[in-house]
């Protein structure tokens, strides 16, 4: 779905029809599992070979139930830990007296911004509601806003509360009354408006609050048939020629500062503590196992106790011996004509070898 915006900068309200409604049912499939998934964005929703849309990236879900687990390791956006300090030009955003762009000026500057966002390490709080960045309780309806702020992408052409910083587009979203505008270039039906304004609204007058039904009966998707949606035709099916087939996915160029998987030293392996050094090129640790303190070192690899299994080079040099040994692989095999037998003999019939 990035990919798709970034090519057509804004849908129609047919096809972004389409693509919401979709993105309804896979949200409310998460919800009936008492799953929250706290990620929904461009960059999560994919789409098949036939266009149909699936949700992807459950690194973020969390289970209602779940308050006592560890807090994910996010960047925290309201204290500033993780994101770069405010640029010299972004004076006007947090100047309310400075002019404001036109939809193409912010459409132009979006478009340019849009990729590098996609990759960055931090990301982009775009699509994160208020309750969320405010470390305040929630709930379910946190992934209606980030919906919201999918539909007007999809119709404006950028995200309702986009800032040339993860700052400054926290601030606005945190006072989103005073920024929640619809510039009038852009002309939306008054059906979108008002979906959107329910959406991106308090937690309290939010549209799916109550379940998702609440957002299936807007006079917004009259006319769609929830049941029948992903047996309809797509909006845009895109083009593949295979499974290995890449076209319809971003290119971006490599930044040169991969590490080589080939080096084992280096100043780059003395910049590493040593509880890091097994996780190189891994974004995920096991946070029992890294803490555990009888763990030694950068030693966690624990040995095993159990004997080695005999590899299939080692069963057949067993070739050579005289007497194999019980239960062996070759015990197995068939004998060729005038071949010796390697079946061990019984204990009954065994007499002792004469030098």
């Amino acid at each position: 779905m990035m990919t798709l915006l970034m090519r057509k900068d804004t849908l129609t309200e047919d096809e972004s029809r389409f693509y919401i409604a979709e993105t309804v049912l896979a949200i409310e499939s998460i919800h009936k599992h008492n799953y929250i998934h706290r990620d929904i964005k461009p960059d999560n929703l994919l789409l098949d070979r036939i266009g149909h849309l699936k949700l992807s990236d459950f690194g973020l879900c969390k289970p209602l139930d779940s308050s006592n687990f560890p807090n994910l390791n996010e960047p925290d956006y309201t204290s500033g830990k993780g994101v770069k300090p405010l640029p010299d030009n972004t004076s006007r955003l947090t100047n309310p007296s400075a002019p404001r762009r036109t939809q193409q000026e912010q459409l132009s500057h979006w478009q340019k911004n849009r990729r590098m966002l996609a990759y960055s390490t931090v990301g982009t709080p775009d699509y994160i509601a208020p309750e969320v960045l405010l470390k305040k309780g929630y709930g379910m309806e946190c992934d209606w806003w980030s919906l919201g702020a999918i539909m007007y992408e999809m119709l404006v052409g950028y995200p309702p509360f986009y800032s040339e910083d993860p700052m400054s587009t926290c601030r606005k979203i945190v006072n989103w009354r005073s920024h929640l505008k619809f510039p009038e270039e852009a002309k939306l039906s008054p059906e979108a408006k008002d979906l959107i304004s329910k959406l991106l609204c308090n937690v309290e007058q939010r549209l799916g609050t109550k379940g998702a039904h609440e957002i299936k009966v807007h006079p917004w998707f009259r006319g769609v048939q929830w049941e029948k949606l992903y047996q309809m035709k797509a909006a845009f099916i895109p083009e593949v020629n295979g499974e290995l087939d890449t076209q319809n996915f971003e290119k971006f160029e490599e930044t040169g500062t991969q590490i080589q998987s080939s080096s084992k030293s280096g100043p780059w392996r003395k910049m590493l503590p040593s509880k890091d050094a097994n996780f190189v090129g891994y974004t995920y640790k096991n946070f029992e196992i890294v803490n555990d303190d009888e763990v030694a070192g950068i030693e966690l690899k624990k040995k095993s106790s159990k004997p080695k299994r005999p590899t299939i080079k080692t069963l057949f040099e067993s070739m050579d011996e005289e007497e194999p040994a019980e239960g062996s692989f070759l015990s197995m095999l068939p004998q060729k004509e005038g071949q010796p037998s390697h079946s061990r003999v019984p204990p009954e019939q065994y007499q002792p070898r004469r030098k």
